[in-house]
């Protein structure tokens, strides 16, 4: 992984410029006019930096609200906005997506609401400090998919929720709406054709080759699905280069696990439930894994070597590398 000093600065980060060309100019025509010359600067500097947050699109159903909510906040959780740093004001978003204040109000209330920024009176929205907090996935795989190379890599149980947050990003591609130029994609899920600690049987607890039969069939359904939305995009000529490999290991499934272009990963844990299936047309009661609609906490690479996000992405990629090179093989789909 490319590593950035923890004392370089990001040319892009807002705000970084804007005081280093106050302070330049202040230098230049005495510290006495500084604020009328920061406001001049502030403004020509929000005109230059906000292309990171992109336009609308016009055929996007979703509200405009929605849309300028969803491009604040994957720049946010994508730390193209950092905690601490001020958003634009709502004349300038405003401005820039060519709709009222109050459509530029709605967004940034949907952001309050869900902690990630916070207003303070006379000062404006600012990116709150501490926003470590459930995500969703389906936002950073299409904020992944902008990137030229995008690589994802998921070790779970089934790989559900992965072939259903990208079928969004993947029908954009067919689309012309996202133009990445390789996709490669790792998958490394548990191998329900040996005995394993979990599915199991709730009576007996212990394995059941039913229980197994059944979480196979979901475990191949999705990884089959995955390989195939992929790869089809390489057959008709729309990416350059497409790779999906799935490996298998026969450690239980506890925790799910994504690694978005090596930057940024979405961890959450299965919860252990009880509960009644019908396996061969009969009502069993069997200790399951709970996937869907799991919390997932997200961290993300920074300009620190020593953060808590850079070491935990680091970590985690180290740890998914081991274990795809040494106990997990094939897939035999």
């Amino acid at each position: 992984m490319k590593r950035r000093s923890a004392r370089s600065v990001r040319k892009d980060q807002p705000g970084v410029r804007y005081l280093k060309t106050c302070w330049y100019r202040a230098a230049r025509v005495g510290a006495a006019n500084l604020p009328s010359l920061a406001s001049q600067t502030y403004r020509g500097w929000v005109s230059e930096n906000l292309d990171f947050l992109g336009q609308l699109d016009p055929d996007d159903p979703k509200q405009a609200s929605q849309q300028i909510a969803n491009k604040l906040r994957a720049a946010i959780l994508t730390r193209r906005l950092v905690p601490g740093d001020k958003l634009p004001s709502q004349p300038e978003l405003a401005a820039r997506y060519g709709v009222a204040r109050e459509t530029v109000k709605r967004a940034l209330d949907l952001l309050r609401a869900e902690r990630l920024i916070v207003s303070r009176q006379g000062s404006g929205a600012f990116v709150r400090v501490h926003t470590q907090r459930a995500v969703e996935l389906r936002p950073h795989i299409d904020a992944a998919f902008e990137q030229p190379h995008v690589t994802i890599d998921l070790a779970g149980f089934s790989g559900e929720t992965l072939r259903d947050a990208l079928v969004e990003a993947l029908d954009k591609v067919r689309l012309g709406r996202l133009t990445p130029e390789t996709i490669a994609v790792r998958v490394l899920i548990s191998d329900m054709t040996v005995p394993t600690a979990l599915p199991s049987r709730a009576e007996t607890q212990a394995d059941d080759p039913a229980v197994r039969e059944r979480a196979e069939r979901i475990t191949r359904r999705a990884a089959d699905s995955i390989i195939d939305q992929v790869t089809e995009l390489g057959d008709l000529g729309l990416i350059r280069s497409t790779t999906v490999e799935v490996r298998m290991h026969r450690a239980s499934p506890l925790f799910k696990l994504y690694i978005l272009n090596g930057e940024e990963v979405f961890y959450g844990f299965y919860p252990v439930v009880e509960r009644t299936v019908s396996i061969k047309g009969e009502p069993m009661t069997i200790y399951d894994l709970l996937g869907k609609d799991v919390p997932l906490f997200h961290y993300a690479v920074t300009d620190d070597d020593t953060s808590h996000g850079t070491q935990f992405v680091e970590a985690s990629r180290q740890w998914f590398d081991s274990v795809w090179s040494t106990i997990a093989y094939r897939y035999n789909g």
